[in-house]
């Protein structure tokens, strides 16, 4: 039996940690959907580094070209200079993601988190139409600086920042009244009247699903109408595709289905595709209007996390083979999951692809289910503004067969908690 000892952490990290207290365990190695805590325990991984990673625990062709690109001695740290690596991944992101997809957008890398990939994008769209008003949506969450909690939605999270947070205003996200939801008349009216009180803002941030803020997904019109909106005032469209995006919910950019074009789309989390640190902030070319040194970040040029980009591109994204692999496996998910809600008073499915989850009218339970989750076995967490839902990411790699034994296991788990609505459903 080796180390299990957790004195340093507990002792020495900061009060901030999270994660840890759900899953208390010392996590030693990982591979595809697994990890093994250093006493030996295997877990099957359904959390997926909250989205960072997609394509798995160390998968073994981005592992390799990582290697190699390290042994062989190559540029590591580059700022925003001219590299190999960052040409290989800048050519591969156009023919590959962009091109095909109609996307001119410039690419910025902004810093290496999803909240970087935010500031800028808050940033240039005030730059570029000198306003400073961002509209965001109830229960979003785009990051924790100041700029992006500004335009988040979860109160806690706000209250951190300790300090008044300016310039955003809230709408209601798609089915806010389960629902009841309204059209966008009262923007549309509100921009057009000098009398509104409101100002016409320089930009509108969206998350065609809602990671953190409880797996609410927007509809493909309510997308497509909120664009219209933003084309007839000269609002820009900005796509937190921070955690929907690189194929989470099905096809590489999660607003793909809706058929809209963001002015501005941030991407992270697992554009890296090994879990390296890396973000982008796509812009259309008319508003890259950055001053050389503007907007910089001293990480900005993370070599190694190019190398897998590149890697990641190539292996998954050079046809629509593994898009159609996501989404036999999203089928598989979404079936599962309503397959345990409808053997449950209180409970539905949220989300889309593999970004999905099932939230309780009860809103302990959901914690109580991620716990007995982790007891036996499988790691999940929660999401929702009172943490009511079971937030389920496998890797988009997952194989039918582990998807098969973590479905098992989250019935497992919600059965030790909950009271079932009939026996026979939990059998089968």
């Amino acid at each position: 039996m080796r180390n299990t000892d957790t004195t340093i952490f507990e002792t020495r990290e900061s009060q901030v940690r999270s994660y840890c207290r759900e899953w208390p365990a010392v996590f030693d190695r990982a591979q595809g959907a697994h990890q093994w805590t250093e006493d030996g325990r295997r877990y099957l991984d359904f959390f997926s580094g909250a989205g960072a990673l997609n394509y798995g625990h160390n998968h073994p062709e981005l592992k390799k070209r990582l290697i190699d690109y390290l042994t062989g001695d190559h540029v590591v740290h580059s700022l925003d200079t001219h590299t190999v690596a960052k040409r290989d991944f800048l050519q591969t992101f156009q023919d590959l993601i962009l091109t095909p997809r109609g996307l001119d957008h410039v690419v910025q890398f902004p810093g290496p988190t999803g909240t970087n990939s935010v500031e800028a994008a808050l940033k240039i769209a005030r730059k570029c139409t000198g306003r400073q008003a961002i509209v965001s949506f109830t229960n979003a969450f785009h990051g924790m600086t100041l700029g992006s909690l500004a335009v988040t939605g979860n109160s806690m999270k706000r209250a951190g920042a300790g300090t008044p947070l300016y310039h955003s205003d809230v709408a209601p996200y798609d089915d806010y009244f389960d629902g009841e939801t309204p059209d966008f008349l009262w923007l549309d009216r509100t921009w057009s009247d000098s009398g509104s009180g409101l100002e016409l803002p320089a930009a509108v941030i969206v998350e065609t699903v809602q990671g953190e803020g409880g797996l609410k997904a927007a509809r493909a019109e309510w997308l497509r109408e909120l664009e219209s909106l933003c084309r007839r005032h000269g609002v820009l469209l900005i796509v937190d595709d921070v955690q929907a995006g690189c194929g989470r919910t099905g096809t590489f950019f999660s607003f793909e289905e809706a058929g809209i074009t963001p002015d501005i789309i941030c991407l992270s989390k697992s554009i890296s595709g090994y879990g390296l640190p890396m973000a982008l902030t796509l812009l259309r070319p008319e508003l890259d209007q950055w001053e050389p040194g503007e907007h910089n970040g001293t990480f900005r040029g993370h070599n190694p996390a190019f190398v897998t980009a590149t890697a990641a591109l190539a292996l998954f994204w050079a046809d629509d083979r593994f898009q159609q692999q996501v989404a036999s496996r999203a089928e598989q998910l979404h079936t599962g999951l309503q397959h345990i809600a409808d053997s449950h008073e209180g409970a539905w499915v949220r989300g889309r692809g593999l970004l999905a989850g099932i939230a309780f009218e009860d809103v302990e339970t959901a914690g109580r289910v991620q716990a007995a989750a982790f007891e036996r076995g499988l790691l999940v967490e929660t999401s929702g503004p009172s943490g009511e839902v079971v937030k389920v990411m496998p890797p988009l790699t997952v194989t039918e067969t582990e998807l098969e034994e973590g479905l098992e296991l989250l019935t497992q788990a919600c059965a030790a908690v909950t009271t079932p609505v009939r026996e026979s459903a939990l059998v089968g």
